[in-house]
């Protein structure tokens, strides 16, 4: 142990005679603030990134990573089909990114009860749909049984649309598709989904894809499109730009160029939004860490002031300014150390709760969340630790330097 860590380690514990430690009512401001700064921090990255996860999951489930269509499409909903074959799936499912491919297709409709209409898109997906998202937003009744050898009457409808037309689990309906000749089928409803994301919501209905096939008279292999989720999503404009390029001088055997889209590209507006957040939290993260590193600062000035009697004794026996200012630098670093152990108690405390009782409520209809969401990434919470430790360390450094300016022959009658 050096004698400089030594003789911090003394200020800052005293000794078995209860000399007096360092216990200004400044220094316990100056911890405070590193505590409530770093809790601060703690809880604006889990809160921000939790709520982009939240919202990316809702925007994924309704239309996955990267869509794979026909370059040729005019309309956002009547898909120009493509066809699907085997060396397609093989190629796809050959990329170690992607994780997953499913078929779907889209139509719109308009639904009709006795007393009202409401314009929807009907989505159709096949056997091989992953159901997880749906799984886990479904309020009552189950998913869809999609099998290859029947057709399904079954659908699944938002608790938004049930809500607008008076509709419940088990009801039929009546979808009319506007094409020539007008064309009507009935559903029953056999699950209600909640995502509180309206847009999706009062829009999206999902049925068996072999109903919109026979609507529009495409053979077995074709389909709007291709769902593909990948492996890893911040590699995802990589992934799409790598395919586009792999398939750009490939057609299907109706002529069509397939053509992939991220869901970046989809929902630009919506990923746009979420990007504006991270200006959030870096403005967060400087306020707070300004605001603990000045505390400090004030804190350590008062410690030396306090001990300037014990710097001009060390300097009168031959300390150098360097070795003593790295007695308060270790001084700090016990204080800031203190004030983190506390910030990090606080922050885990709140999150551990928040997340498991959701005591903070949101509206769903402004936040698309029915309460605050929180993301407890551990490597996130390591990161902004050794952050504030360095960054308040190195604002130590100026203060320290007061250190040089005290004379042993003024400060030793320094009372």
């Amino acid at each position: 142990m050096s004698l400089e860590f030594f003789i911090a380690k003394r200020i800052y514990k005293g000794d078995k005679k209860n000399e007096k430690r360092v216990s200004s009512p400044a220094i316990k401001i100056a911890i405070a603030g590193i505590a409530l700064g770093l809790a601060v921090m703690i809880v604006s990255v889990c809160i921000i990134v939790g709520f982009k996860k939240e919202i990316r999951e809702k925007v994924v489930g309704f239309g996955s990573h990267i869509q794979l269509t026909s370059f040729n499409n005019d309309s956002e909903y009547e898909d120009h089909p493509i066809a699907i074959s085997d060396s397609l799936r093989h190629f796809l499912n050959s990329n170690p990114n992607i994780a997953h491919i499913q078929e779907f297709s889209t139509k719109p409709a308009v639904i009709k009860t006795d007393d009202d209409f409401m314009g929807i898109v009907l989505k159709g997906v096949s056997e091989t749909y992953d159901w997880n998202f749906f799984k886990k937003n479904i309020t009552k009744g189950e998913i869809i049984n999609i099998n290859d050898t029947s057709t399904s009457n079954s659908v699944i409808i938002s608790e938004y649309i049930a809500n607008k037309l008076n509709l419940k689990l088990g009801d039929n309906i009546t979808a009319y598709f506007i094409q020539e000749p007008v064309r009507a089928r009935q559903f029953k409803i056999v699950g209600l989904y909640e995502t509180n994301f309206e847009e999706y919501d009062k829009l999206f209905a999902v049925i068996d894809s072999k109903v919109i096939s026979r609507l529009n008279g495409w053979d077995d292999d074709m389909a709007s499109g291709i769902e593909i989720l990948v492996n890893n999503f911040s590699k995802l404009e990589d992934i799409t730009q790598d395919l586009f390029y792999d398939l750009a001088t490939k057609k299907d055997r109706l002529g069509n160029t397939l053509y992939p889209r991220s869901i970046n590209d989809i929902n630009p507006m919506i990923f746009n939004w979420l990007e504006l957040l991270d200006m959030n939290v870096w403005v967060i993260l400087v306020l707070m860490t300004l605001v603990s590193g000045f505390t400090m600062i004030s804190g350590l000035l008062i410690i030396i002031l306090e001990r300037t009697n014990m710097i001009g004794m060390l300097k009168s026996m031959g300390a150098r300014d360097f070795k003593i200012r790295k007695v308060f630098l270790y001084l700090s670093a016990f204080l800031i150390g203190q004030g983190m152990i506390w910030g990090n108690i606080i922050a885990l405390l709140f999150c551990f709760i928040q997340k498991h009782f959701q005591i903070l409520k949101l509206d769903p209809s402004i936040y698309y969340l029915t309460s605050v969401p929180i993301d407890l990434n551990p490597i996130n919470i390591i990161l902004l630790n050794v952050a504030t430790l360095i960054v308040s360390l190195l604002m130590m450094l100026g203060p320290s330097y007061l250190v040089a300016k005290i004379t042993p022959a003024k400060s030793i009658k320094f009372e």
